[in-house]
């Protein structure tokens, strides 16, 4: 075989994965983006390459989440997850190529071309966060503190699981809702407020959906931290009082937004979207 041919050969699969990484998700994270982008007048090509790129560093973990080595999940989406539709070394390489596009994305010429006061700032800004939320101060710790909680006997304390998942699903999330405030050089502190309670309402009704959800419409393994004897919201609240304290948590993150009217309504309305989704 020619080298140009074998090139296109081993190309394919890898980038095939990845596609199929990104397929079928709800693209909140991309989404809340490109709402806070909205909301300052930041321009929809700059916005979007900041969105895809936090897609693209979510579908990374996800792949890598559900590989034997951490959680086992042969399901994600309503469908096989990446290692059962090729094999865990493409399944490894897919993600870490996400992971590096994303970076990739957060320096395209779309975002270099904003307005010059703003731009270096906003490049700098954006690339060092999404590192920080990603890396060993976010998302990563927060899923070693994850795995490390199944090796101790003692479950985890409530205080104990707000801080791992602000880390594991929050620290994403946030960074998705001040992405535009970045972009525009504008106060990230509202959107910052308002990612905080989000991100904790998400996870929480992930929590319930893990108890009473149903694996087709969630589209992955239900009642599996019930299995291992896992602590959670619903563990320590109760499915009553879980559901109570998202719904607390949704109320607060809108209030967050008061400083933009009704401009931000569709936020608002994504807020109580992550407390009514069935997946």
């Amino acid at each position: 075989m020619r080298r140009a041919s074998f090139l296109k050969v081993a190309k394919r699969p890898l980038t095939d994965a990845m596609h199929y990484a990104l397929e079928g998700g709800k693209m909140l994270r991309g989404f809340l983006v490109m709402e806070s982008a909205r909301l300052h007048g930041v321009p929809e090509a700059a916005a979007l390459q900041a969105a895809l790129a936090v897609e693209c560093l979510h579908a990374y973990s996800l792949v890598h989440d559900d590989l034997p080595c951490m959680d086992d999940d042969a399901m994600r989406r309503g469908r096989p997850t990446v290692h059962k539709t090729w094999d865990e070394a493409v399944a490894v390489l897919a993600g870490d190529a996400l992971q590096t596009l994303a970076f990739r994305l957060l320096a395209s010429p779309e975002i270099a071309e904003l307005d010059a006061p703003v731009k270096y700032a906003a490049c700098c800004n954006l690339v060092e966060s999404l590192g920080k939320a990603a890396g060993k101060e976010g998302m990563v710790l927060g899923q070693m503190l994850d795995m490390d909680a199944e090796q101790v006997e003692e479950p985890l304390s409530l205080k104990q699981i707000e801080r791992l998942q602000s880390l594991k699903t929050g620290a994403l999330l946030r960074w998705s809702c001040t992405a535009g405030a970045v972009l525009a050089g504008a106060d990230t502190g509202p959107l910052h407020r308002y990612g905080d309670k989000l991100g904790l309402a998400f996870q929480i009704w992930d929590d319930v959906l893990d108890v009473e959800g149903d694996a087709a419409e969630v589209g992955k393994a239900v009642g599996k931290d019930a299995g291992r004897g896992k602590a959670t919201f619903v563990s320590h609240l109760g499915l009553d009082g879980a559901k109570r304290r998202a719904s607390d948590l949704v109320t607060e993150a809108c209030g967050a937004l008061s400083v933009y009217g009704d401009k931000a309504d569709c936020l608002r309305q994504a807020a109580r979207f992550v407390i009514s989704r069935r997946n």
